[in-house]
C-alpha cells in the first residue's frame, strides 16, 4: 500500500500564528484609543520606536548577528511597506472611517496575499485554502456591513484602508523569501527598524504630541509597539518561515472576529446577531483553510484477464 499525505501541521507554528492574530486584534482598539491624541505618522513612528527597543535587546541578548545579505531585500522591502507605510495608512484610515468599515476594506489584504503569493513564490492554491478564504471573506463583509450603518466613512478613509491592504500584502510576500535566509528575529528586528526610520519624518510631531498626550494614550502607542509588533511580528515571522504566505494570510480574517469580541469585553459594545454571525464565518473560514487532508491512496490494481477474455 502506498500512502501520501501532507506533513502535520506544526503546533509551535499554529501556536504562534494564534498569538499574531489576537495581537493584531487588540492593535485596533489601540489605535482607536491613542489615535485620538497622536497624529497618524507620529502614532506608527512612536509605536516602532517601542518595538525596535524591544526587539533590539532581544537581538542583542540571543546574540544571533547581523541578517546575510540575501535577507536584506526582503528586509528593506516590508520594512518599509508593511512595517512603514502600512501602519502610517491604517492609523489614518481609521480617523477616516468606521471600524467596520475599515476592517472590511483592510481584509482584502489576504486576497492579495493568496494572488500574490501564488503568482511570485509558487504558493500552492488548495481547494480548502480557497474555500476557506471565500468564507472568511463572507465572514469580514458581514461583519463589516453590520457595524458600518453610522455613514461615517469618507472616500479617504477606504482609499487609505485599501492601500494598507495593499502594503501589507506585498510586505508578506517579500517577508517570506527572507525568513528562509534569515531568522525569524532578525527578519523583524530589522525590518521594524527599517520602517522606523522611514517614518523618522514624523519625528517632530512625535515629539510634540508626546508631551500633550494623556498618559493612557501614550501607554496605548507604547503597548502597539511591545504587543502587536515586538511580539506579534515575531510570532507571525516565526509562523510564516513554517507555512505558506497564502494559508497565514487566510489566518488572519480570524481578526474581525476576535475585534468584535474584545470591543464587547472591553469596550461594552454589544455585538448584533449579524456581527455574532459574520465573527462565526471568519473563525469557519480559518479553520477550514488551515486543515489539511489526509487521504489515503492506493495504487489501482490491474486486473487479471479473464479466461474468456484471453484470445
Amino acid at each position: 500500500m502506498m500512502k501520501h499525505s501532507s506533513s502535520p501541521p506544526d503546533p509551535r507554528a499554529a501556536g504562534a500564528a494564534l498569538v499574531t492574530v489576537v495581537l493584531w486584534a487588540s492593535a485596533f482598539v489601540s489605535i482607536r484609543s491613542a489615535g485620538a491624541a497622536y497624529s497618524p505618522g507620529a502614532l506608527a513612528l512612536g509605536r516602532l520606536l517601542a518595538g525596535v527597543l524591544v526587539l533590539g535587546a532581544i537581538w542583542a541578548v540571543r546574540r544571533e548577528g547581523w541578517p546575510p545579505r540575501a535577507a536584506w531585500r526582503g528586509i528593506a522591502i516590508s520594512g518599509v511597506l508593511w512595517f512603514g507605510f502600512y501602519m502610517v495608512a491604517l492609523n489614518w484610515g481609521e480617523q477616516q472611517v468606521d471600524a467596520g468599515t475599515a476592517a472590511l476594506v483592510v481584509n482584502v489584504g489576504p486576497l492579495l496575499i493568496a494572488l500574490l503569493g501564488a503568482r511570485l513564490l509558487g504558493d500552492p492554491m488548495p481547494p480548502r485554502l480557497l474555500a476557506g478564504m471565500a468564507v472568511s471573506f463572507a465572514g469580514a463583509v458581514t461583519v463589516g456591513l453590520s457595524m458600518s450603518g453610522g455613514g461615517g466613512s469618507t472616500l479617504l478613509g477606504v482609499v487609505l484602508c485599501l492601500l494598507a491592504a495593499v502594503a501589507y500584502a506585498g510586505g508578506v510576500v517579500a517577508q517570506k523569501p527572507a525568513l528562509a535566509r534569515g531568522s525569524a528575529l532578525q527578519v523583524t528586528t530589522f525590518g521594524c527598524l527599517v520602517g522606523a526610520v522611514a517614518c523618522l519624518p514624523f519625528a517632530g510631531q512625535l515629539v510634540h504630541e508626546v508631551a500633550h498626550a494623556p498618559v493612557s494614550a501614550t501607554l496605548n502607542m507604547v503597548y502597539l509597539g511591545v504587543f502587536p509588533t515586538a511580539i506579534a511580528f515575531s510570532t507571525w515571522a516565526y509562523a510564516l518561515a513554517r507555512t505558506t504566505a497564502s494559508r497565514m494570510g487566510a489566518t488572519t480574517y480570524a481578526v474581525p472576529a476576535l475585534v468584535v469580541l474584545m470591543s464587547w469585553l472591553a469596550l461594552g459594545e454589544v455585538p448584533g446577531v449579524l456581527t455574532l454571525a459574520g465573527g462565526v464565518l471568519c473563525l469557519a473560514g480559518v479553520a477550514v483553510s488551515r486543515s489539511r487532508s489526509h487521504r489515503v491512496t492506493t495504487p489501482t490494481p490491474v486486473a487479471e484477464p479473464r479466461p474468456e477474455q484471453v484470445s
